[in-house]
Order: structure tokens, then C-alpha cells, then sequence
């Protein structure tokens, strides 16, 4: 299936896992009515994402990819390819993780590799980056501060991603905050980042991200779309809500590459990794 209408959300979760998931079966159910094909919810949408960033009291629930928890969310799901960020239980590790879901299976999960500020103090690293087929396309997967380092997006890509998911719980800032979100200079980076990473790569990029207030946080929402030569299909804005747009992913995919061929004109052999000081 080339012609696909995908669908990104900003929408505000919490500890409450029951009403997490009615939030989520809603959701589902609009994006169901709107034809949807391939849903992004945001990062920790099951839980809720960190109240702080000590670690210790108050974290999410932690989930098995393999639990109960995320057969329900596959249940629901249906004929409907999901995306949804939760924490993964592993032993005695706990991850920031994401999962793809679809007709009752699990399709993919990542874990979060890179974590901000003081993220490490509540979860274990991922570490490492995979695409996978599905339905609507090949499929790689990020977690909020994942995207700032353009590596996770092109080995996705390298990995023969067609659409690159990134869930997020992305934050406004901490100091100096305007009153007014769109005027956010991490409203800014956050928008920017989607666009470079899906334009560098020539990717079909879908954003989702939290919506309202978590403990010290304010999210960004700016749930959105972007095709492949980094232009925004659709977009939430700074409200919650679900960004929707109908995309030929083949088609775009091949009419951005066409010419200037982002993956294919690389020259790997002249990228040094020299040495930090």
C-alpha cells in the first residue's frame, strides 16, 4: 500500500493507566473515522512521563512489551497500525521505550538511546536503532531527544526506513519562558528538528508529542506530519489535537530522491569520527 493517511497526536496522559487507555481507545476511534492507517501517540502515554528528573518516587508503571497491558493496546488497535510510548519492564531494568502495534501483535518496540538532563536517573539506555516492515510501509522508530542527533534518524533510514515515527514528551523551556508556546524557543527547536531530520533523510516524518502540563512541564504539543523534503503536511500547532495527512509514501519517497538523492549521493569513506578532547 503506497497511498497512506497517517495521523499524529498531542494529547496530555498521566499516571492513571485506566484513563490513559480510555483516552487512548478515543483516539483510536477519531483516527479510525478518519481513515487513519497509521496512528502516533505520544511518548509515556502509558503512565504518564517523569514528574521530575530525580528518579526515585513517582515513576510509571512499569510494562512487559510481552504483558497484558500492551496486548490491550494491540487489541485495540485492530487493522490500525499504532504507535504508542510506555515504560518497559526487563527484569530489573526499566526502559523509555515505544511499540508498534497492529491486528493484535506486536510489530516493533524501541528503546530510548539518548536521555536528557537527568533521564538516567529512572531509566536504562537502548542501544541501538532497527526499521521494520508493516502494513503501511517500512517503519523506524525515536523517542523525543533521540531526533537532535541526526545518527538515530539515518541509520534508520540506512536501515530502509520509509516512515520514521517520533514520539515525544518535548517540553517548552524551563527559563525565560514566553507566555505564549508558539513563541517557544523550544517550540522552535522541536519544529525544526522534525523538519531537517525528515528532509535530510527523504522520509516520510510523523511527530507526536505531549499536550498540557505534567508536573514542572509544559509540553509543546505540535503533534505533525512532514514529507520527505521537509515541508509540514499538517499540524496540531501549540494545541492538542491530531494532525492528519494522506500520503503517497512511494511516490513521494522516490520524487524527492529523484534528483538529489540524500542517501544514495553519501561518500562515507570521508566521515571521520575523530576523537572528543
Amino acid at each position: 500500500m503506497s497511498v497512506v493517511r497517517l495521523a499524529a497526536v498531542a494529547a496530555p496522559f498521566d499516571r492513571d493507566l485506566e484513563g490513559d487507555f480510555e483516552r487512548v481507545a478515543e483516539l483510536i476511534g477519531e483516527a479510525r473515522a478518519h481513515g487513519v492507517r497509521l496512528l502516533a501517540l505520544p511518548e509515556a502515554c502509558l503512565g504518564g512521563y517523569l514528574a521530575h528528573l530525580e528518579g526515585g518516587a513517582d515513576e510509571p508503571p512499569a510494562l512487559r512489551v510481552d504483558g497484558p497491558e500492551i496486548a490491550r493496546l494491540a487489541g485495540l488497535a485492530g487493522d490500525m497500525v499504532v504507535c504508542a510510548g510506555y515504560c518497559e519492564a526487563d527484569g530489573d531494568r526499566r526502559y523509555n521505550s515505544v511499540v508498534c502495534v497492529y491486528d493484535g501483535r506486536v510489530l516493533g518496540n524501541h528503546r530510548k538511546v539518548h536521555q536528557p538532563l537527568r533521564e538516567n536517573a529512572s531509566y536504562d539506555s537502548g542501544d541501538s536503532f532497527a526499521a521494520f516492515d508493516t502494513p503501511v510501509g517500512r517503519i523506524g522508530l525515536l523517542i523525543c531527544y533521540d531526533k537532535a542527533f541526526p545518527e538515530s534518524a539515518r541509520a534508520l533510514a540506512l536501515d530502509g526506513a520509509e516512515i520514521i515515527v517520533v514520539v515525544s514528551a518535548w517540553p517548552g523551556s524551563r527559563t525565560n519562558a514566553p507566555a505564549d508556546l508558539a513563541d517557544d524557543r523550544w517550540t522552535r527547536r522541536f519544529d525544526l528538528f522534525d523538519r531537517a531530520r525528515a528532509l535530510e533523510n527523504q522520509v516520510v516524518w510523523v511527530s507526536a508529542n505531549q499536550s498540557g502540563t505534567f508536573g514542572a512541564m509544559r509540553f509543546v504539543c505540535s503533534a505533525k506530519i512532514v514529507d520527505p523534503g521537509g515541508d509540514v503536511l499538517a499540524t496540531t500547532g501549540t494545541a492538542a489535537g491530531m494532525a492528519v495527512a494522506e500520503v503517497d509514501v512511494t511516490g513521494a519517497l522516490e520524487a524527492a530522491r529523484r534528483s538529489m538523492g540524500h542517501l544514495r549521493d553519501r561518500r562515507p569513506e570521508t566521515y571521520r569520527q575523530p576523537a572528543l578532547t
